[in-house]
């Protein structure tokens, strides 16, 4: 199957369409010398071998998938080389815990990515939280949020890594906000899950299949979260996630036959219609996994969030706005203005004992937001 990704309109439309064909490549993260370039390890992100897994009814915190394993079984020799085209790149940066020497990362969808046929199995080691051994790239564990993934979950916004209180002892603990719309917290050793937050982001019809009339879904196949960069208060256990509303529809369509051309079937996924759609910048408590606080915005946010130990939290909209936050509640206390999108995570530094913050504004196509060049930099008081 191969995915193809057109726009509707110049804005804030597009549509996803999946053809058959074997056009998905394995992704791969590896290592190398410094100093000679000369590479180290490397690992496949698909399973050289049992990529099909334990076949699960539902994802490992409990969420029913609607799986036809039977059929699923029943199919599995007809595809001997689907792993092969089997996806799953190696998404955004990793985090790596040089203490204990491993190494954090997600990885993408499978490959046809929504329509899962021809990929019988869940589909071994995609939209997955892995974790590998630094010196020999060796998997230590994985946590495989959506098995056999057809909605576009993958693993997108990059871990995050801090101590957490579980059970009267301190953890050394891994998060991840995602694109199913719930904050994962693991211990970063042995991947068991300490905690799964509330929704950050509401649900409707979560794991549906798609059907002719099509189903509607939220979150759909743009997040949750998408590759947004999250920032964690370490000192609070307060994570602040930039999100995503934005209902599509996943549909289940046909290309009658023509001529001596059999019926061509795919699936398709748009959004629906004239649906609203917002951003919403959470404050997650992350010892309880309550929702503190959040602040709507007009549009959905990508790009990041930057948290400050001075209670302050830097993040930027598509139209142009470059807000500060007030960390307790949320508040906006002070905002800029750009001519394109700010979209792009901001970051903060020290020089001769003064805190910059900076910027980069310059849009983007796929959410419709206004292109743009520019950099700014801010000194804080």
């Amino acid at each position: 199957m191969a995915c193809i990704w057109m726009p509707i309109e110049k804005t804030n439309r597009w549509g996803l369409w999946w053809f058959p064909g074997n056009y998905g490549r394995p992704g791969f993260i590896a290592a190398y010398d410094i100093n000679s370039g000369q590479r180290i390890w490397q690992f496949d992100t698909i399973a050289p071998n049992h990529w099909e897994g334990e076949f699960r009814q539902s994802t490992p915190d409990g969420v029913p998938l609607h799986r036809d394993i039977a059929q699923e079984k029943a199919d599995l020799d007809k595809y001997p080389d689907a792993a092969k085209f089997g996806g799953g790149s190696a998404w955004s940066t990793p985090a790596i815990d040089t203490q204990n020497g491993l190494l954090y990362f997600g990885t993408g969808n499978p490959s046809p990515q929504m329509d899962g046929t021809s990929r019988p199995g869940d589909n071994l080691y995609t939209v997955s939280l892995v974790c590998l051994d630094v010196n020999n790239g060796n998997i230590r564990w994985h946590y495989q949020q959506v098995p056999h993934d057809q909605w576009g979950y993958d693993v997108s916004s990059p871990p995050v890594l801090f101590d957490y209180p579980h059970n009267s002892q301190l953890i050394p603990a891994v998060g991840h906000a995602a694109k199913t719309g719930w904050y994962y917290i693991h211990n970063r050793l042995t991947g068991e899950l300490l905690r799964k937050s509330d929704e950050f982001v509401e649900h409707h019809n979560m794991f549906a299949n798609p059907s002719p009339e099509g189903q509607v879904i939220w979150p759909g196949v743009l997040g949750g979260i998408n590759w947004s960069p999250t920032s964690v208060d370490k000192t609070s256990l307060t994570a602040y996630v930039p999100a995503i509303h934005w209902p599509v529809k996943y549909l289940k369509q046909t290309i009658p036959t023509s001529q001596d051309k059999p019926a061509v079937h795919y699936t398709s996924m748009e959004p629906l219609g004239d649906a609203p759609r917002w951003g919403l910048l959470s404050a997650l408590d992350l010892k309880t996994g309550k929702v503190q606080w959040q602040a709507k915005t007009e549009q959905p946010l990508v790009g990041g969030v930057l948290a400050t130990a001075g209670g302050l939290i830097f993040m930027g909209e598509g139209n142009g706005h470059f807000n500060a936050y007030d960390a307790q509640s949320g508040k906006v206390l002070w905002q800029d203005k750009f001519e394109a999108g700010v979209n792009a995570p901001p970051i903060s530094y020290e020089i001769d004992g003064v805190q910059y913050v900076a910027v980069a504004a310059g849009g983007n196509q796929i959410f419709g937001f206004k292109t743009g060049d520019e950099f700014r930099v801010y000194k804080l008081k």
